[in-house]
């Protein structure tokens, strides 16, 4: 499933393409995604002009001039194409075109902007959903209302996690993939941040914070661990592993610079660690870390 870096990458496109166009048509090809798409869908976004395209953890937020936000997540395969014409097999924009898939009955939402620029979203699993939330109800939306800070918001610091992860006798790397802890992580990143900041996944969460929840030097490293790879991952586009392209059909570049998702046995890239890669499960989810250098 795409993680906040993917979906950051995705929003900047569509916010390249979008942000201040007025929406001509909407087709919706099936009437549902993840759940049904309301009856109303289309009308309410025809005719409306986009004000801003936001991100909240996972979740695109396309701001509408109607008073609505539309609510979009990329479920496990989905995906958001750009094209400068009205035909699929138009160039898209960006600086290089990979051939599309043809996997045409996967598109199942058009977006036809004023601009002659179209926007499709293809979702082969149909794990993904869009929702029309009225702006003054965006707070008391469910799909966002339990969610935890943005890792790259000011407000996220060590004492911000210790006071979340304070008591908690849960694993390290289960509370950091608890949305109410922290928005937006997924396995890979979680991976990637416990092994910048030489932290084991299986140490207990409460072990950032001391007796009176005060953060400790474990919590700082973390959060550094954090913002650090969230914010190369976002420079290089994301990772694509099966699903995962940008909106001008470009491949995402950081599974080139993974420390420890996805290599086990290989050997650990920490300078002068000398340790291998292993993997376990937790919780139904792969763990890859180093043994040596991740206490």
């Amino acid at each position: 499933m795409p993680e906040l870096p993917e979906v950051e990458t995705v929003r900047r496109g569509l916010e390249a393409a979008m942000d201040g166009e007025r929406i001509k048509r909407v087709e919706v090809r099936r009437p549902d995604l993840r759940w049904p798409l309301a009856k109303d869908f289309a009308p309410r976004l025809e005719g409306k002009r986009v004000i801003g395209v936001g991100r909240r953890a996972k979740y695109l937020l396309v701001d509408l001039s109607s008073g609505d936000v539309l609510i979009m997540h990329l479920g496990m395969s989905g995906s958001f194409h750009v094209f400068l014409g009205q035909k699929p097999e138009d160039k898209r924009l960006g600086h290089y075109y990979h051939e599309r898939s043809k996997h045409l009955a996967h598109d199942h939402v058009v977006f036809h902007l004023a601009s002659g620029a179209s926007v499709t979203f293809n979702d082969p699993r149909r794990f993904g959903s869009m929702k029309l939330v009225a702006r003054e109800e965006l707070d008391g939306e469910p799909l966002l209302r339990r969610l935890g800070p943005e890792p790259l918001g000011n407000a996220f610091d060590a004492a911000m996690l210790a006071f979340a992860c304070h008591g908690k006798k849960t694993s390290l790397k289960a509370a950091l993939l608890d949305q109410r802890v922290v928005a937006g992580l997924g396995n890979i990143y979680v991976c990637e941040a416990l092994h910048r900041a030489h932290l084991s996944p299986r140490r207990r969460a409460s072990t950032l914070a001391e007796r009176n929840g005060a953060p400790n030097e474990r919590a700082a490293r973390l959060v550094d661990g954090i913002k650090a790879v969230l914010t190369q991952a976002i420079k290089d586009g994301g990772s694509s592993l099966r699903d995962h392209r940008l909106t001008d059909g470009e491949l995402g570049m950081f599974q080139h610079h993974f420390r420890v998702y996805d290599r086990a046995g290989e050997p650990c890239r920490t300078t002068g660690c000398g340790g291998t890669i292993k993997r376990i499960v937790q919780n139904g989810r792969s763990t890859f870390y180093c043994l040596v250098c991740q206490k």
